[in-house]
Protein backbone atom coordinates (compact mmCIF):
# COMPACT_ATOMS: atom_id res chain seq x y z
CA UNK A 1 0.00 0.00 0.00
CA UNK A 2 2.75 2.58 0.91
CA UNK A 3 4.27 1.89 -2.15
CA UNK A 4 1.61 2.26 -4.20
CA UNK A 5 1.39 5.83 -2.83
CA UNK A 6 4.50 6.62 -3.17
CA UNK A 7 4.33 5.56 -7.37
CA UNK A 8 1.08 7.96 -7.25
CA UNK A 9 2.84 10.79 -5.47
CA UNK A 10 5.65 11.16 -8.01
CA UNK A 11 3.40 10.22 -11.13
CA UNK A 12 1.70 13.92 -9.75
CA UNK A 13 4.25 15.85 -9.15
CA UNK A 14 4.56 18.12 -12.07
CA UNK A 15 8.20 18.19 -13.99
CA UNK A 16 9.83 21.25 -13.16
CA UNK A 17 10.80 22.81 -16.80
CA UNK A 18 13.24 25.64 -17.23
CA UNK A 19 12.32 28.54 -18.51
CA UNK A 20 12.88 29.60 -21.92
CA UNK A 21 15.75 32.04 -22.00
CA UNK A 22 15.79 35.58 -23.36
CA UNK A 23 18.27 36.14 -26.50
CA UNK A 24 21.70 36.62 -25.25
CA UNK A 25 24.80 37.88 -27.10
CA UNK A 26 27.67 35.96 -27.35
CA UNK A 27 31.26 37.99 -28.48
CA UNK A 28 33.62 35.03 -29.73
CA UNK A 29 37.23 35.40 -27.97
CA UNK A 30 40.32 34.37 -29.02
CA UNK A 31 40.84 30.84 -29.17
CA UNK A 32 37.41 29.68 -28.64
CA UNK A 33 35.65 27.07 -30.76
CA UNK A 34 31.85 26.65 -30.95
CA UNK A 35 32.25 23.65 -28.60
CA UNK A 36 33.86 25.87 -25.74
CA UNK A 37 30.76 27.98 -26.09
CA UNK A 38 28.38 25.31 -25.57
CA UNK A 39 30.73 24.60 -22.59
CA UNK A 40 30.68 28.01 -20.80
CA UNK A 41 27.06 28.60 -21.57
CA UNK A 42 26.34 25.07 -19.80
CA UNK A 43 24.77 23.82 -22.79
CA UNK A 44 24.69 20.24 -23.58
CA UNK A 45 27.81 19.58 -25.41
CA UNK A 46 26.73 16.72 -28.21
CA UNK A 47 24.12 19.48 -29.43
CA UNK A 48 26.63 21.31 -31.54
CA UNK A 49 27.51 18.21 -33.01
CA UNK A 50 24.33 17.67 -34.53
CA UNK A 51 24.08 21.44 -35.53
CA UNK A 52 27.41 20.98 -37.28
CA UNK A 53 25.53 18.39 -39.19
CA UNK A 54 22.48 20.37 -40.59
CA UNK A 55 24.03 21.28 -44.04
CA UNK A 56 26.92 23.88 -45.54
CA UNK A 57 25.91 26.93 -43.90
CA UNK A 58 25.91 25.46 -40.57
CA UNK A 59 29.27 24.00 -41.50
CA UNK A 60 30.26 27.89 -41.11
CA UNK A 61 30.13 27.26 -37.20
CA UNK A 62 33.63 25.47 -37.57
CA UNK A 63 35.15 28.58 -38.76
CA UNK A 64 33.99 31.45 -36.18
CA UNK A 65 36.37 33.49 -35.22
CA UNK A 66 37.45 36.29 -32.42
CA UNK A 67 35.44 39.26 -32.77
CA UNK A 68 31.99 37.01 -34.51
CA UNK A 69 29.09 36.78 -32.37
CA UNK A 70 26.32 33.88 -31.77
CA UNK A 71 22.54 34.86 -30.27
CA UNK A 72 21.81 32.27 -28.20
CA UNK A 73 18.27 31.32 -26.48
CA UNK A 74 18.47 27.95 -24.47
CA UNK A 75 16.34 26.36 -21.84
CA UNK A 76 18.49 24.76 -19.05
CA UNK A 77 21.18 22.57 -20.73
CA UNK A 78 18.88 22.65 -24.07
CA UNK A 79 19.63 25.03 -26.74
CA UNK A 80 16.29 26.41 -28.60
CA UNK A 81 17.54 29.02 -31.16
CA UNK A 82 20.88 29.85 -32.31
CA UNK A 83 21.27 33.06 -34.94
CA UNK A 84 25.22 33.49 -36.69
CA UNK A 85 25.66 36.13 -39.45
CA UNK A 86 27.31 34.63 -42.21
CA UNK A 87 27.63 37.64 -44.70
CA UNK A 88 26.11 41.12 -44.91
CA UNK A 89 23.43 39.55 -46.75
CA UNK A 90 22.85 36.08 -45.07
CA UNK A 91 22.27 34.85 -41.58
CA UNK A 92 22.25 31.46 -40.14
CA UNK A 93 18.48 30.30 -37.95
CA UNK A 94 19.28 27.43 -35.98
CA UNK A 95 16.27 26.36 -33.67
CA UNK A 96 15.01 23.08 -31.67
CA UNK A 97 11.77 21.35 -33.59
CA UNK A 98 11.21 18.10 -31.20
CA UNK A 99 13.93 15.93 -30.15
CA UNK A 100 15.85 17.60 -33.59
CA UNK A 101 17.42 20.61 -34.79
CA UNK A 102 16.37 22.38 -37.91
CA UNK A 103 18.22 25.40 -39.63
CA UNK A 104 17.49 28.19 -42.41
CA UNK A 105 19.21 31.05 -43.88
CA UNK A 106 17.80 34.22 -43.80
CA UNK A 107 18.40 36.70 -46.71
CA UNK A 108 17.71 40.56 -45.48
CA UNK A 109 16.14 42.79 -47.78
CA UNK A 110 18.39 45.64 -48.68
CA UNK A 111 17.10 48.75 -49.78
CA UNK A 112 18.47 50.59 -52.85
CA UNK A 113 18.97 54.03 -53.20
CA UNK A 114 21.22 55.83 -55.88
CA UNK A 115 23.84 59.04 -55.94
CA UNK A 116 24.93 61.11 -58.31
CA UNK A 117 28.44 61.87 -58.66
CA UNK A 118 29.83 64.55 -60.80
CA UNK A 119 33.58 65.50 -61.41
CA UNK A 120 35.67 68.06 -63.70
CA UNK A 121 39.30 67.08 -64.92
CA UNK A 122 42.22 69.63 -63.96
CA UNK A 123 45.09 66.86 -63.99
CA UNK A 124 44.26 63.12 -64.13
CA UNK A 125 40.45 60.77 -64.10
CA UNK A 126 42.02 59.77 -60.83
CA UNK A 127 42.23 62.55 -59.22
CA UNK A 128 39.09 63.89 -60.24
CA UNK A 129 37.54 61.18 -59.12
CA UNK A 130 38.86 61.57 -55.55
CA UNK A 131 38.14 65.00 -55.52
CA UNK A 132 34.56 64.41 -56.51
CA UNK A 133 34.11 61.51 -54.26
CA UNK A 134 33.62 58.89 -56.54
CA UNK A 135 34.94 55.23 -55.07
CA UNK A 136 37.87 53.71 -56.61
CA UNK A 137 36.53 51.25 -57.92
CA UNK A 138 33.72 53.38 -59.95
CA UNK A 139 36.85 55.55 -61.40
CA UNK A 140 38.56 52.18 -62.78
CA UNK A 141 35.19 51.19 -64.00
CA UNK A 142 34.62 54.53 -65.92
CA UNK A 143 37.76 54.04 -67.57
CA UNK A 144 37.30 50.47 -68.29
CA UNK A 145 33.81 51.43 -69.74
CA UNK A 146 34.95 55.08 -71.87
CA UNK A 147 38.45 53.23 -72.88
CA UNK A 148 36.52 51.51 -76.20
CA UNK A 149 36.27 55.22 -77.49
CA UNK A 150 38.32 57.27 -74.99
CA UNK A 151 42.15 57.15 -74.72
CA UNK A 152 42.78 58.50 -71.60
CA UNK A 153 46.54 58.79 -71.98
CA UNK A 154 46.02 61.30 -74.47
CA UNK A 155 42.78 62.34 -75.38
CA UNK A 156 41.84 64.15 -71.42
CA UNK A 157 41.84 68.13 -71.64
CA UNK A 158 41.54 70.29 -68.68
CA UNK A 159 37.60 70.69 -68.41
CA UNK A 160 36.47 67.45 -69.02
CA UNK A 161 33.89 66.25 -67.38
CA UNK A 162 32.05 62.81 -66.12
CA UNK A 163 28.41 62.07 -64.40
CA UNK A 164 28.48 58.28 -62.61
CA UNK A 165 24.87 57.26 -61.30
CA UNK A 166 25.91 54.67 -58.79
CA UNK A 167 23.50 52.66 -56.65
CA UNK A 168 23.72 52.44 -52.60
CA UNK A 169 22.73 49.58 -50.43
CA UNK A 170 21.16 49.91 -46.89
CA UNK A 171 20.48 47.52 -44.65
CA UNK A 172 18.49 48.52 -41.47
CA UNK A 173 18.79 52.31 -42.61
CA UNK A 174 22.41 51.59 -42.49
CA UNK A 175 24.20 52.09 -45.61
CA UNK A 176 26.10 48.38 -46.39
CA UNK A 177 28.31 49.30 -49.32
CA UNK A 178 28.18 50.93 -52.52
CA UNK A 179 26.30 48.92 -55.32
CA UNK A 180 26.85 49.03 -59.01
CA UNK A 181 27.30 51.62 -61.26
CA UNK A 182 24.53 52.06 -63.39
CA UNK A 183 24.77 54.91 -65.85
CA UNK A 184 27.44 57.06 -66.58
CA UNK A 185 28.46 59.75 -68.89
CA UNK A 186 32.13 61.42 -69.79
CA UNK A 187 32.15 64.69 -71.70
CA UNK A 188 35.54 64.71 -73.76
CA UNK A 189 36.82 67.38 -75.64
CA UNK A 190 33.05 68.73 -75.88
CA UNK A 191 32.00 64.95 -76.97
CA UNK A 192 29.38 63.12 -74.92
CA UNK A 193 29.67 59.59 -74.07
CA UNK A 194 26.83 58.21 -72.55
CA UNK A 195 26.37 54.43 -70.91
CA UNK A 196 23.62 52.59 -68.94
CA UNK A 197 23.54 49.08 -67.72
CA UNK A 198 20.95 46.85 -68.62
CA UNK A 199 20.35 42.71 -67.79
CA UNK A 200 19.09 40.85 -70.71
CA UNK A 201 16.24 37.90 -70.70
CA UNK A 202 19.27 35.75 -69.78
CA UNK A 203 20.68 38.14 -66.53
CA UNK A 204 23.36 39.10 -68.43
CA UNK A 205 24.38 42.70 -67.06
CA UNK A 206 26.40 44.91 -69.87
CA UNK A 207 26.66 48.73 -70.62
CA UNK A 208 25.08 50.00 -73.53
CA UNK A 209 24.73 53.37 -75.62
CA UNK A 210 20.99 55.23 -75.22
CA UNK A 211 20.65 54.10 -78.29
CA UNK A 212 21.15 50.23 -77.03
CA UNK A 213 24.57 49.82 -79.36
CA UNK A 214 26.57 47.94 -77.08
CA UNK A 215 29.67 50.34 -75.26
CA UNK A 216 31.79 47.19 -75.91
CA UNK A 217 34.20 46.95 -79.30
CA UNK A 218 36.11 44.41 -80.57
CA UNK A 219 38.88 46.13 -79.50
CA UNK A 220 40.81 48.26 -76.25
CA UNK A 221 42.25 51.57 -77.08
CA UNK A 222 45.31 50.71 -75.01
CA UNK A 223 46.57 46.94 -73.91
CA UNK A 224 47.72 48.76 -70.80
CA UNK A 225 45.67 50.04 -68.15
CA UNK A 226 47.86 53.44 -67.22
CA UNK A 227 49.39 54.35 -70.22
CA UNK A 228 51.96 57.20 -71.51
CA UNK A 229 52.65 57.29 -74.85
CA UNK A 230 56.66 57.91 -75.36
CA UNK A 231 56.54 57.52 -78.87
CA UNK A 232 53.12 57.91 -81.35
CA UNK A 233 52.35 56.27 -84.59
CA UNK A 234 55.15 57.81 -87.25
CA UNK A 235 55.73 56.90 -90.44
CA UNK A 236 58.56 59.25 -90.70
CA UNK A 237 60.15 58.24 -86.83
CA UNK A 238 64.07 58.99 -86.97
CA UNK A 239 64.89 55.34 -84.53
CA UNK A 240 66.31 56.42 -81.13
CA UNK A 241 69.17 53.64 -80.99
CA UNK A 242 69.32 53.42 -85.02
CA UNK A 243 69.41 56.39 -85.89
CA UNK A 244 67.70 56.09 -89.10
CA UNK A 245 64.28 57.14 -90.61
CA UNK A 246 62.53 53.95 -89.90
CA UNK A 247 58.22 54.16 -89.76
CA UNK A 248 57.27 53.69 -86.28
CA UNK A 249 53.75 52.04 -87.43
CA UNK A 250 52.83 51.37 -83.36
CA UNK A 251 52.19 53.52 -80.31
CA UNK A 252 55.19 53.09 -77.60
CA UNK A 253 53.84 53.06 -74.17
CA UNK A 254 55.82 53.36 -71.57
CA UNK A 255 55.39 51.77 -68.03
CA UNK A 256 57.46 50.17 -65.55
CA UNK A 257 59.01 46.84 -66.01
CA UNK A 258 56.61 43.89 -64.89
CA UNK A 259 53.33 45.76 -65.73
CA UNK A 260 50.43 43.70 -67.09
CA UNK A 261 49.51 43.82 -71.02
CA UNK A 262 46.36 42.99 -71.85
CA UNK A 263 44.51 41.37 -75.38
CA UNK A 264 42.86 44.28 -76.29
CA UNK A 265 40.59 42.10 -78.24
CA UNK A 266 39.42 38.50 -78.43
CA UNK A 267 41.40 36.19 -81.41
CA UNK A 268 44.05 33.41 -80.92
CA UNK A 269 47.70 33.54 -80.84
CA UNK A 270 49.36 33.76 -83.81
CA UNK A 271 53.12 33.94 -83.12
CA UNK A 272 54.88 33.64 -79.33
CA UNK A 273 58.80 34.24 -79.20
CA UNK A 274 61.56 36.40 -80.36
CA UNK A 275 61.28 38.29 -83.46
CA UNK A 276 64.29 40.36 -84.08
CA UNK A 277 64.35 44.08 -83.24
CA UNK A 278 60.94 43.38 -81.14
CA UNK A 279 62.73 41.18 -78.73
CA UNK A 280 59.83 39.08 -77.21
CA UNK A 281 57.05 39.34 -79.11
CA UNK A 282 53.26 37.68 -79.37
CA UNK A 283 50.84 38.65 -82.24
CA UNK A 284 47.05 37.95 -82.15
CA UNK A 285 44.72 37.08 -84.98
CA UNK A 286 41.31 38.60 -84.93
CA UNK A 287 39.48 37.00 -87.53
CA UNK A 288 40.04 37.33 -90.98
CA UNK A 289 41.12 41.16 -90.92
CA UNK A 290 42.31 42.19 -87.51
CA UNK A 291 46.32 41.18 -85.68
CA UNK A 292 47.83 43.21 -82.95
CA UNK A 293 51.25 42.73 -82.24
CA UNK A 294 52.60 43.33 -78.81
CA UNK A 295 56.58 43.75 -78.73
CA UNK A 296 59.53 44.17 -76.06
CA UNK A 297 57.91 41.95 -73.48
CA UNK A 298 60.29 41.04 -70.64
CA UNK A 299 58.11 37.50 -70.53
CA UNK A 300 55.07 36.10 -71.55
CA UNK A 301 52.25 34.95 -69.29
CA UNK A 302 52.17 31.22 -68.47
CA UNK A 303 51.00 28.63 -70.57
CA UNK A 304 50.87 30.87 -73.70
CA UNK A 305 51.45 29.43 -76.74
CA UNK A 306 50.53 29.28 -80.39
CA UNK A 307 47.10 28.81 -81.30
CA UNK A 308 45.80 29.59 -77.69
CA UNK A 309 42.86 31.33 -77.50
CA UNK A 310 42.62 35.15 -75.58
CA UNK A 311 39.84 36.82 -74.68
CA UNK A 312 39.69 40.54 -75.19
CA UNK A 313 41.34 41.89 -71.38
CA UNK A 314 43.11 38.69 -70.43
CA UNK A 315 46.81 38.98 -69.66
CA UNK A 316 49.43 37.90 -72.24
CA UNK A 317 52.67 38.99 -70.80
CA UNK A 318 54.41 41.99 -68.84
CA UNK A 319 56.09 44.77 -70.18
CA UNK A 320 59.88 44.42 -70.59
CA UNK A 321 62.73 46.27 -72.89
CA UNK A 322 63.56 43.37 -74.62
CA UNK A 323 65.05 43.68 -78.30
CA UNK A 324 65.85 47.03 -79.52
CA UNK A 325 64.46 49.41 -76.70
CA UNK A 326 66.03 52.08 -74.62
CA UNK A 327 63.71 51.58 -71.32
CA UNK A 328 60.78 49.41 -70.66
CA UNK A 329 58.06 50.07 -72.54
CA UNK A 330 55.62 48.02 -74.68
CA UNK A 331 55.68 48.28 -78.65
CA UNK A 332 51.93 47.80 -80.01
CA UNK A 333 50.72 47.58 -83.64
CA UNK A 334 47.18 47.18 -84.86
CA UNK A 335 46.99 46.04 -89.01
CA UNK A 336 43.69 45.65 -91.07
CA UNK A 337 44.16 43.45 -94.01
CA UNK A 338 47.76 43.28 -92.95
CA UNK A 339 48.22 47.56 -93.26
CA UNK A 340 49.06 49.22 -89.74
CA UNK A 341 46.62 51.29 -89.02
CA UNK A 342 46.90 53.94 -85.97
CA UNK A 343 45.32 52.27 -82.73
CA UNK A 344 44.93 56.01 -81.65
CA UNK A 345 42.44 57.29 -83.98
CA UNK A 346 40.90 54.23 -85.60
CA UNK A 347 37.44 53.67 -85.89
CA UNK A 348 36.75 50.81 -83.79
CA UNK A 349 34.20 47.87 -84.95
CA UNK A 350 31.41 47.43 -81.78
CA UNK A 351 30.33 44.69 -80.58
CA UNK A 352 26.53 42.95 -80.95
CA UNK A 353 23.63 45.40 -79.91
CA UNK A 354 20.84 44.60 -77.99
CA UNK A 355 18.29 42.54 -79.53
CA UNK A 356 15.26 43.91 -81.39
CA UNK A 357 13.00 41.97 -78.63
CA UNK A 358 14.86 43.56 -75.70
CA UNK A 359 14.52 47.26 -76.63
CA UNK A 360 11.17 48.04 -75.62
CA UNK A 361 11.95 47.02 -72.04
CA UNK A 362 15.56 48.71 -72.36
CA UNK A 363 14.49 52.06 -73.78
CA UNK A 364 11.64 52.17 -70.77
CA UNK A 365 14.26 51.37 -68.15
CA UNK A 366 16.96 53.73 -69.29
CA UNK A 367 14.62 56.87 -68.50
CA UNK A 368 14.95 57.40 -64.95
CA UNK A 369 19.15 56.98 -65.49
CA UNK A 370 18.95 59.44 -68.02
CA UNK A 371 16.48 62.20 -66.36
CA UNK A 372 19.41 61.90 -63.37
CA UNK A 373 22.26 62.70 -65.76
CA UNK A 374 20.53 65.58 -66.93
CA UNK A 375 19.71 66.92 -63.64
CA UNK A 376 23.21 66.87 -63.08
CA UNK A 377 24.41 69.06 -65.83
CA UNK A 378 24.17 72.09 -62.91
CA UNK A 379 27.42 72.56 -61.55
CA UNK A 380 27.98 70.69 -58.33
CA UNK A 381 30.43 67.96 -57.27
CA UNK A 382 27.78 65.44 -55.50
CA UNK A 383 24.53 65.01 -54.82
CA UNK A 384 22.88 63.50 -51.44
CA UNK A 385 21.58 59.64 -51.86
CA UNK A 386 18.14 60.15 -53.67
CA UNK A 387 15.73 57.22 -53.79
CA UNK A 388 15.77 54.76 -56.32
CA UNK A 389 13.05 54.75 -58.73
CA UNK A 390 11.36 50.99 -59.63
CA UNK A 391 12.59 50.87 -63.21
CA UNK A 392 16.02 51.51 -62.00
CA UNK A 393 15.80 48.93 -59.88
CA UNK A 394 14.70 46.18 -62.23
CA UNK A 395 17.88 47.25 -64.56
CA UNK A 396 20.35 46.18 -61.86
CA UNK A 397 21.97 42.45 -61.74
Amino acid sequence: MAYEQAIQSAVSDPLVVPEASEWSSVRIEPGETLSTVFETEGLDTAQWMSILELGPDARQLKRIKAGDTLEIRKSGDDLLELRYELDDLRTLHVERVGDHFEANTLTADLARSTRTITGTIDSSLFIAGQKAGLPVRMVMELAELFRYDIDFALDLRDGDRFTVVMEELYKDGVKLRDGDMLAAEFVNQGKVHRAVRFKDGEGRSAFYTPDGQSLRKAFFRTPLDVVRVSSPFNLRRRHPILNTIRAHKGVDYAASSGTPIKATGDGKVAFIGNKGGYGRVVILQHGQQYETLYAHMSRFRAGMKAGAKVKQGQVIGYVGASGLATAPHLHYEFRVNGVHKNPVNIVMPRANPIARAQLPKFQSQIVPLIAQIESARAPRVAQAPAAILPAISAATP
